[in-house]
């Protein structure tokens, strides 16, 4: 009976000690994705894919454009201010525009998303961001290995006919 009293004395001070207040730390801002994707980035692979053809199962719905009309040399630079919010980009390299080359741009949220939708990249032709040029997905934010994917998808008439696929690597 004595060493329940025990046990049930040690519990209780176990308790005691457990609910003490720990220390966070001080408050920093959170990580946006304005922050992961600034900066330059390098193509590693230019993909085509034929929607229609992927959606009917037909072969080949892929193409590899990375060697092809110059994209070898494809770099992007996503620049932001002082406070991590987007200004300006620059698409470098002689290659052929899928995309206005240069502008500014923006992305329709700061965080990555709970559920699965991809985060819009709003592509602008003026600073004020009201002029927007075209809107690319990002498909797979950048984290600890420094890469990210970003589509283009083409329609007509609300169908999605063509989208390119640019896969890319940090150069920081």
């Amino acid at each position: 009976m004595k060493s329940i009293k025990v046990l049930v004395f040690v519990f209780f001070c176990l308790l005691v000690l457990g609910c003490s207040k720990t220390d966070d730390g001080s408050y920093v801002e959170p990580i946006t994705v304005y922050e992961k994707m600034q900066g330059n980035w390098n193509l590693m692979n230019l993909r085509m894919v034929d929607q229609f053809a992927k959606t009917n199962g037909i072969q080949p719905s892929e193409q590899n454009l990375s060697a092809l009309f110059n994209y070898d040399v494809f770099k992007i630079a996503f620049n932001v201010d002082a406070n991590m919010l987007p200004t300006s980009y620059q698409v470098s390299g002689n290659v052929p525009p899928i995309f206005q080359l240069s502008g500014y741009w923006g992305l329709n949220t700061g965080f990555q998303p709970t559920n699965s939708g991809a985060i819009q990249i709003n592509l602008y032709s003026d600073a004020q961001k009201t002029n927007r040029t075209d809107t690319l997905l990002l498909t797979s934010v950048p984290g600890s290995n420094e890469e990210m994917e970003v589509q283009l998808v083409r329609t007509s008439g609300g169908t999605p006919f063509v989208s390119y696929v640019f896969s890319l690597t940090s150069n920081k």
